[in-house]
């Protein structure tokens, strides 16, 4: 049997999760893995822009899961999605789920909600310390309630860390997935230019 075989038997009934909230890592995550030989599952809709230049990586029928649409992950399973934090709750227990989660110092994910907003000519309601207060709220619960999935593995990244020296976050992301054999093709996808929102 060929790699290729090989490679898609062992994710065929696993969906692949990158998650955290937004502005966290998390299209720079799917193109990391789409690097690493993955199918991302992705509709384009979202166009790549200024404040994300090599794209959104984004699906629109994810958003329905809070409604509790679900089927569209009837064509998940080998294949890398994008879910934000606030949705996993909302994934079905009938499938089995790894879950890369990026994870950035809140005050550069406020940092980059703003200047997307001021791109966008809109306004930011200023609060940044609620803001960053009900950000740390959720993240403690989300983690809580992923300790408490049975059909979920889940492998916490932390950006920050790999804007500083990438190479072991993204080596423990490949053998998270099992992908190890382009290791070297992920290694050269994070650019330090597009990290521009750095903590004081």
């Amino acid at each position: 049997m060929g790699i290729y075989n090989l490679f898609h038997r062992k994710h065929l009934a696993v969906i692949i999760i990158v998650s955290g909230l937004p502005r966290s890592g998390t299209s720079m995550m799917m193109k990391i893995i789409e690097a690493g030989g993955m199918e991302v599952f992705t509709d384009n809709l979202r166009i790549a822009d200024e404040d994300n230049p090599k794209g959104y990586y984004e699906l629109e029928q994810v958003k329905a899961l809070k409604d509790g649409d679900d089927s569209w992950l009837s064509a998940a399973p080998g294949k890398v999605v994008k879910v934000i934090s606030s949705l996993l709750e909302h994934l079905p227990s009938t499938y089995k789920y790894k879950i890369v989660f990026m994870r950035r110092e809140i005050s550069e994910i406020l940092a980059s909600q703003n200047q997307m907003l001021i791109r966008r000519g809109e306004a930011s309601d200023g609060n940044d310390g609620q803001m960053a207060m009900m950000f740390q709220e959720h993240l403690k619960r989300v983690r809580v309630w992923l300790t408490n999935q049975p059909n979920m593995d889940v492998l916490y990244v932390d950006y920050n860390t790999m804007m500083d020296d990438h190479a072991p976050e993204i080596k423990a992301v490949a053998e998270f997935l099992g992908i190890t054999e382009k290791l070297n093709s992920m290694l050269v996808v994070p650019d330090k230019k597009l990290y521009r929102q750095k903590a004081s």
